[in-house]
């Protein structure tokens, strides 16, 4: 298999579907597991928790602070709230205190931010891991028991999706490999590129979202824009036409891309939201009020998965290996 998320097709066959056939089944759990979900909601007492996990191994520096986003993006994408997180750090033989710091450090940072505490987890040097490895479980809760899925959305729905394509991939690539590109980029651009860690959250999109109405909502991680919206069809069992000219590119992401040999539109982009909704155009205007860039780029309809390049309309493929792991100049 490639570096990555797992192909869908091996992840139902081996994975989901066991898990969803085991017979041992808790009356508390609402949200089980399936094909761009990534949450599941449980019943305690009058509320909803809601949970989720992701790693980080795509990024070298900034890893911490990145591990907090991602993982409080996956809650608010469920339209609850962040409470707490776990964190397990493996890290390689040989590595400095000064690692370990950076990583707890961009952790405290993120948390801050957030409103969220760090509740425990687990560090060790091992020599099963060649770089860092971060693996975090967040802790949610749901507001008036209200849970919004990957998979809410509805037949001739817009698709929205906030701020840019590639935007967590561009911040990685720029800080990682910052060596290289200092003498291939103007040093604004990098600067800037560097800098867009600082959109990672979708927190406040997604408390606008949740009012407004919306259906759905998926933060978009491995496997791009064009992933994420491939995932929120799926997983709602429905069809999308999708436009390319509509998804938006900072200039910063398209020149790294550019040089990396990368697709912008496959490249991870944590910070970055699909949401579905009714009058679309009106969620825009009401993200931009509150300065989040938004654009509507699709409409959920009830045939098959396809995107309009050029004019040119063809399928949607599902989501493979990350353009972060094809980074090459």
């Amino acid at each position: 298999m490639e570096i990555g998320k797992i192909p869908s097709e091996v992840l139902e066959k081996i994975i989901l579907n066991p898990i969803n056939k085991n017979d041992s089944k808790r009356d508390e759990i609402i949200v089980r597991p399936k094909t761009g979900e990534d949450c599941s909601a449980v019943y305690m007492g009058d509320e909803l928790c809601i949970v989720s996990t992701d790693p980080i191994t795509g990024a070298d520096k900034n890893a911490g602070y990145i591990a907090v986003h991602i993982n409080c993006n996956d809650i608010a994408s469920s339209g609850g709230e962040p409470v707490g997180i776990l964190m397990t750090v493996l890290l390689p033989p040989n590595s400095s205190q000064d690692i370990l710091e950076d990583i707890m450090s961009g952790a405290h940072k993120a948390s801050k931010e957030v409103g969220i505490e760090i509740l425990g987890g687990h560090t060790e040097v091992t020599e099963v891991v060649t770089k860092p490895v971060i693996s975090a479980t967040i802790i949610g809760k749901s507001k008036n028991k209200n849970f919004i899925s990957s998979g809410g959305a509805l037949l001739g729905q817009d698709v929205i999706m906030t701020k840019w394509a590639g935007l967590e991939g561009t911040s990685i690539i720029a800080n990682d490999y910052y060596h290289i590109l200092k003498d291939k980029l103007p040093e604004e651009i990098l600067k800037s590129a560097m800098d867009m860690s600082k959109f990672l959250s979708v927190i406040p999109e997604s408390k606008i979202a949740v009012e407004y109405g919306a259906t759905a909502m998926h933060d978009v991680t491995e496997g791009g824009i064009l992933g994420a919206v491939w995932e929120v069809a799926d997983c709602s069992n429905k069809g999308v036409k999708l436009y390319l000219d509509k998804i938006p590119v900072k200039k910063e992401t398209e020149e790294i891309c550019r040089i990396s040999n990368i697709n912008p539109y496959r490249l991870i982009s944590s910070g970055s939201m699909i949401i579905t909704a009714f009058d679309g155009h009106k969620l825009v205007e009401e993200l931009k009020n509150s300065n989040i860039e938004a654009s509507v780029i699709g409409k959920i309809t009830d045939g098959g998965k396809y995107i309009v390049e050029n004019g040119v309309e063809k399928e949607l493929l599902p989501p493979e290996s990350d353009e972060l792991y094809r980074v090459s100049f």
